[in-house]
């Protein structure tokens, strides 16, 4: 019996960047999940990340401030006006992947084109930390930037291009990362304290 190839597709990002103008933190996840997990035209989309919910406990003390009431959804309103005024931007370390699987595991993500880092930084000039949401991210980042890995809660700082930024390596927000909300958001607490931001 022979074994069909399977082919390999390609996929772009399908969100622009989001760099508000007085960011000073820059997220940066793997690559958004497959599009039938979504919840909202943002990042972290999936009700199943927990990402707005630590964002939600931390800064209103609500893990469920960011969804949309009577709808399962997040509020990518509600989300965008909270991240202008807080200064965070938003990316991811691929632009272009190959899904090995149909879902939105980092295991089985291929890189094909790594974020172009000088074009994101040089629009968001007050940025000074950068932020990893986990291990495929970051793995990503540290090759454009070739700074050491943190330990997971840590930070280590490096230079770029005559640039001093700090490199923060949080816990994934998935829940195949198995953490309690509350501890994951402790974790985060830190480095929002660290930036001055909470």
């Amino acid at each position: 019996m022979i074994e069909k190839e399977i082919e390999k597709v390609t996929e772009r990002h399908p969100l622009e960047p989001f760099l508000p103008g007085n960011a000073r933190l820059l997220m940066l996840g793997s690559f958004p999940p497959p599009r039938a997990r979504w919840s909202m035209e943002f990042y972290y989309p999936n009700l199943q990340n927990d990402m707005w919910r630590i964002y939600g406990l931390l800064f209103f003390g609500d893990k469920d401030y960011f969804l949309e009431e009577g709808r399962k959804a997040f509020s990518r309103d509600r989300l965008v006006a909270f991240l202008q005024e807080t200064g965070v931007a938003l990316f991811d370390t691929a632009t272009e992947i190959i899904r090995h699987k149909g879902n939105a595991s980092d295991q089985f993500l291929e890189v094909v084109t790594p974020v172009d880092l000088d074009a994101i930084l040089e629009r968001i000039p007050g940025c000074r930390a950068i932020v990893t949401t986990g291990q495929k991210a970051t793995d990503t980042l540290l090759e454009i930037v070739g700074a050491e890995s943190p330990r997971v809660g840590g930070f280590c700082d490096f230079m770029y291009k005559g640039r001093a930024l700090r490199l923060y390596r949080m816990p994934s927000s998935s829940r195949a990362y198995p953490k309690p909300l509350e501890e994951k958001a402790g974790v985060y607490r830190v480095m929002f304290h660290d930036l001055g931001m909470l």
